[in-house]
């Protein structure tokens, strides 16, 4: 592990970097001997500063669930971070793009939960149980750490990613909310239209062959630091499409079929 005064000198630069659009250098660069412990642990001091400045956690999201973006991260399961009250957007709205640094969109489902998970050994079918409805969601991820480093061009690492809250950084949730025993969530598919033109789409099955299954790992994956899914919260599931760049002027609409729509402009 890196040293506390280290994590939390880390963590400090993350706050401040999200404030004022500046990104950082990749963290994994400077500390070679990084690990995904400390990625988390980097996570864990972010979120405290942001609470401190009275935020609240509203949900939680979980990121790399494909197996070709756990291949390119050379790792063997998804991450997870918080989502904070402020990273939610209403559908139909516009999005300030100065809230951003260099915003990219994904197309998810996000589960609301009607009751508590707490780990270890919770199972697809306690997932479904447990939660009130399913949504269809749009989230927006960002960099506060560079994607790229701008004198090698090599992407960043896993570590860098998970220290930067997973990449997360916004929220659309939209469409027709329903219940997630009413329909098979695997074929759940959605049409990605930036500007008019299709970009990407995709089934709810890319994402660990059912949503829920993501939902599951993540109340299990928690369960040793204390910490549980809790009713009320919102659970985005992972992307089952590659993210779209966004830039001021851009209008998205996602089209899930049955279960309706989320649309926003950048501006």
């Amino acid at each position: 592990m890196l040293p506390e005064n280290t994590i939390k000198s880390l963590a400090c630069q993350l706050f401040e970097a999200r404030k004022t659009r500046t990104q950082l250098r990749h963290f994994s660069r400077q500390f070679p001997e990084m690990t995904i412990a400390d990625g988390y642990a980097i996570q864990r001091e972010w979120v405290k500063l942001e609470l401190a400045e009275g935020r609240k956690i509203k949900g939680r999201k979980i990121g790399l669930t494909s197996r070709a973006m756990q291949q390119a991260s050379k790792i063997t399961e998804p991450d997870y971070a918080p989502l904070m009250d402020d990273m939610f957007f209403e559908t139909g709205s516009d999005i300030p793009i100065d809230r951003f640094i260099a915003p990219r969109v994904e197309v998810e489902l996000a589960f609301i939960l009607s009751k508590p998970l707490v780990g270890p050994n919770v199972t697809l079918y306690e997932v479904l149980a447990a939660t009130e409805y399913v949504v269809p969601a749009v989230e927006i991820i960002d960099s506060r750490i560079e994607q790229f480093d701008r004198d090698t061009n090599e992407m960043r690492t896993v570590f860098d990613t998970i220290s930067d809250l997973a990449a997360n950084a916004g929220i659309v949730p939209g469409g027709r909310p329903v219940r997630p025993m009413d329909l098979d969530l695997r074929w759940v598919g959605a049409i990605l239209h930036k500007n008019a033109v299709i970009e990407e789409t995709g089934l709810a099955a890319a994402v660990l062959n059912h949503p829920a299954t993501g939902v599951a790992w993540l109340a299990n994956k928690i369960a040793p630091f204390g910490d549980q899914l809790n009713a009320g919260e919102v659970v985005l599931s992972g992307s089952f499409t590659r993210p779209v760049r966004a830039v001021a002027g851009d209008t998205f609409h996602v089209d899930y079929g049955p279960l309706g729509s989320v649309s926003f402009r950048f501006c």
